[in-house]
Order: structure tokens, then C-alpha cells, then sequence
């Protein structure tokens, strides 16, 4: 009974984020439904000392995150920069690789250690701009997104720095590079078999005579300046935003020691704050990253970013808003729900598969499928069952790096269903619902999870790593 419990609160919210209601209001409500049909007496305390401890946790690390990366996505939009990115590409490119184009630049980006929200908002203007212009559905944005940075260089590609590739080093022992050979494949796999799968979706569009859509939300605000920067120029500021990211994740370990503290008034005798560095680092480093970029982009267009700064930053704070509000929910509907005696159950159950890496890669995914969240879920299933893993895989000769590889592909497969909160951000910035473009996030879902079988079976025919 308790396991029909969670999978009821995870469908319900599942339901309602397809239909477009707000997970905002309804993450909680599927979050303590499943409570009060498990132990009514722990609804008010799980609501207070859990869910919104877990949500407020969130969004005071990664709402600056949130808001910084909105309002430089804004500018790059306001400033003509993504108009300026488009006419480039197109012309080196060409009009019919519109996707191929998005799905590199998100690659690029996310490779470079850019926070994938951050992407989100960074690469819309010139996607919508970029699709506008080619006559592409729009419609089909997100899934290009989608596949550049949620898939492979979240979490396939060696040497990567998301979050989703550095957990497992601290359960198995690796390090970022984790079974070169495997994940550089999984990640041919997954790029070859997604640009398949949207092409043919643009062809099929193009047959029914379906263009880039009327009456669409959130479109990228009109160029008014004079004219376009270079395209060299505008495209500077992402890989500065990429540079600058990768420079202060080495540099404010160093600058600032292990931890930090101060005393908060000058009055009385309050505690001091301490602050471990270790801990909020990675964020310091994309926080800095977004600034220069933002910096830059004021260096390089001031005019026309001047006309539109008040208005655009004003929509840029309300997306922000909203998208970390999202995710900040589907976060404490995931902590709620891992704390449920179903959610045991299936954990348990998950224990029983016999192949040590197919164990592994299930559980990881299944458990980021039910929080709704890949280093969520991967993070549960590696403190519950790591050591079970590890002895398994000892037993059967499989290296470590393997292990470290196939759970961090397997965190990003089926994370991302209706209810995870990069999917409801990105749907809320292109201005689409569920309806409109999930079913194409879903493909991709489908791919990155062939992928992790692709690189266990891989591994036993070829005994690479």
C-alpha cells in the first residue's frame, strides 16, 4: 500500500504539470497527500520541517543562479546579440542545420561548465530567432535544448563538470574522467540518434507545411538598435560567461581556504557565520561567470541594452521568479517523498536485479524518475545502495570507472519527466506547455536512457572502458 502511496502523488503531479497547472501550488499538495494516506499526523510537520526546509534551502543557493542567468539571457536578447549569433550561423551553417546549430552551442556551454538552467536561458533568445528565421515549428525548441544540454555533456562525456558527473567520484573513488572510451561513445550514441529523431520531426513539419507558429509566449523583444554586432563579438560574452566559470572554480578554493567565517553585527555578541567554501564554491564560480557576462555584454552594446534595460530586466525578474519557484517545489516534493516508507519499498525491490550494472543503472534512473531530479535521485540511490553496488561489481571484475560512468549516465535518463523542474523551467522560458513540446523532450528521455544500456552491453562485448 505504501508504494501504490508515492506512485499515486507521482502520477497525480506527473498529471497536472501536463495539463499546465502550477507545480508551485501543486507540489505540495501531492507531496503531503501522499503523507496524510501514510501517517496524518506528520502532514504539518513534514509540510514545515521538510518540504519547505528543502525548498527554501534551494532557492537560497540557486535563486541568484536563477536570476543572473535570466537577466543575462535578457540582455543577450535586447542587445541584437542573438540576432547577431543567428546571422552568423546561418550563413557558415546553413538554415536547414538550425538544430544542429543549438545543439552544439548548448553543448558548448554546458561542456564548459555553465549550470544547465543557465542555458536555458542564455541559448532561447537566439534558438526562438534562430527557428524563427529558418521556419522551424517552434514548438520543437525545447527538445533541441533539450538534447544539447540535459543529455550528453551533463553527464556522458568524460571530463565534464555537472554536478551529475562529480557525485559518483566520492562513492567509487574516480575522478571526472571516468571511463573515457564508454562515455565518449554513449555520447556519439546519444548526439547521432537525437538529431535523427528531431530532424525528422522538422521534415515531417516541413511536409504538413507547419512554420515557426502565431500567437506564441515569451518571444525574444525586436533589435532596436542601428545595427547587428559582428557575430564574433556577440558570441563572446557565452564564452566568457564558459571561461570565467572554469577560472573561478579553480581559483576561490584558493583565495579562500577550506571555510570562512565572520561575525554578522558589530553589536551584542552574536555567533559567528561560518561558511564551508567546499560546499558553495561551484555556485560562487557560475555566479561571477554570469556577471562578467552581463558586464560584457553592457561593455559591448550600451545603447541599444540601454533603451530596453528597465522593461527587459523587469521580465527577466518575473522568469526568474517563476522558474526557481518550480524547481524549488519539485525539490521538496522529492525530499518529502524519499521519506516515505514506499519509497523504502522501492528501493528495496531495486536491490534484487542480479546484473550489478544493470542494478545500478535502474535504480539511479528510477529513483531520479520519482524526485524528478538526476543528482537528486542518483545521490539517494548512491548513499543507499554504493556499498552493495561496489561489492557486486568486485565480485563480478568491473571496474570502478564503469560503475562511475553508468550511474551518472543512468541520473540523466528518466529524470526528466513531466514534473522535473529543468523541464518545467525550460517550457516556462520558451513560453510552451506540455502539450505543446513535452513529447519531444520525452524522445530524447527515451534515447538517454537507451544509452546506458548501450554502454553496459558495450562494456561486455568489448570489455572497454
Amino acid at each position: 500500500m505504501s508504494f501504490l502511496i508515492v506512485l499515486a502523488a507521482l502520477c497525480f503531479l506527473m498529471f497536472v504539470a501536463y495539463r499546465g497547472y502550477s507545480v508551485i501550488l501543486f507540489a505540495p499538495v501531492a507531496a503531503l497527500g501522499a503523507v496524510l494516506l501514510t501517517d496524518p499526523s506528520l502532514v504539518a510537520p513534514m509540510f514545515t520541517g521538510l518540504f519547505m526546509d528543502k525548498m527554501v534551502g534551494f532557492l537560497k543557493l540557486y535563486f541568484p543562479v536563477f536570476l543572473l542567468g535570466a537577466v543575462f539571457g535578457k540582455l543577450i536578447e535586447i542587445s541584437g546579440f542573438s540576432k547577431a549569433i543567428v546571422a552568423g550561423t546561418i550563413r557558415v551553417v546553413g538554415r536547414q542545420r538550425a538544430m544542429l546549430s543549438i545543439v552544439l552551442v548548448c553543448a558548448l556551454l554546458t561542456y564548459g561548465g555553465v549550470s544547465l538552467f543557465v542555458v536555458v536561458f542564455a541559448v532561447y533568445p537566439f534558438a526562438a530567432e534562430m527557428f524563427r528565421q529558418s521556419d522551424i515549428p517552434k514548438r520543437l525548441v525545447p527538445g533541441t535544448i533539450a538534447l544539447g544540454a540535459f543529455t550528453f555533456t551533463m553527464d556522458a562525456l568524460p571530463g565534464t563538470p555537472q554536478i551529475q558527473n562529480i557525485i559518483p567520484t566520492s562513492f567509487f573513488g574516480t575522478t571526472a574522467w571516468a571511463a573515457p572510451v564508454l562515455g565518449t561513445l554513449g555520447a556519439v550514441f546519444i548526439l547521432a540518434l537525437g538529431i535523427s529523431y528531431l530532424e525528422w520531426r522538422r521534415r515531417v513539419a516541413l511536409r504538413a507545411g507547419e512554420g515557426y507558429g502565431g500567437d506564441l509566449r515569451n518571444e525574444p523583444e525586436p533589435f532596436r538598435g542601428d545595427r547587428l554586432a559582428h557575430p564574433l563579438v556577440a558570441i563572446l560574452p557565452l564564452l566568457l560567461v564558459g571561461v570565467a566559470n572554469f577560472l573561478f572554480t579553480r581559483w576561490i578554493p584558493g583565495w579562500y581556504g577550506d571555510s570562512q567565517s565572520f561575525v554578522p553585527a558589530v553589536i551584542g555578541n552574536p555567533a559567528p557565520v561560518v561558511q564551508e567554501v567546499s560546499k558553495v564554491a561551484a555556485i560562487w564560480a557560475v555566479q561571477g561567470a554570469l556577471l562578467v557576462g552581463i558586464l560584457s555584454v553592457l561593455l559591448f552594446a550600451w545603447k541599444p541594452v540601454f533603451a530596453s534595460f528597465a522593461e527587459g530586466t523587469k521580465s527577466a525578474i518575473g522568469g526568474a521568479l517563476l522558474a526557481s519557484m518550480n524547481t524549488a517545489s519539485e525539490y521538496g516534493f522529492g525530499a518529502v517523498i524519499a521519506a516515505l516508507p514506499g519509497f523504502l519499498v522501492v528501493a528495496n525491490a531495486l536491490q534484487s536485479i542480479p546484473n550489478p550494472l544493470v542494478n545500478e543503472a535502474i535504480s539511479v534512473t528510477a529513483l531520479a524518475g520519482i524526485t524528478g531530479s538526476a543528482s537528486g535521485g542518483m545521490s539517494i540511490a548512491l548513499a543507499a545502495m554504493a556499498d552493495s553496488f561496489i561489492a557486486n561489481a568486485n565480485a563480478a571484475g568491473i571496474p570502478m570507472d564503469v560503475l562511475h560512468r553508468v550511474a551518472s549516465m543512468a541520473s540523466g535518463g528518466m529524470d526528466t519527466l513531466p514534473h522535473n523542474g529543468a523541464v518545467i523551467t525550460l517550457l516556462a522560458v520558451t513560453g510552451l506547455s506540455h502539450r505543446q513540446s513535452y513529447k519531444d523532450i520525452f524522445a530524447i528521455t527515451l534515447i538517454k536512457t537507451m544509452a546506458v544500456f548501450f554502454i553496459i552491453a558495450l562494456f561486455y562485448l568489448t570489455g572497454w572502458v
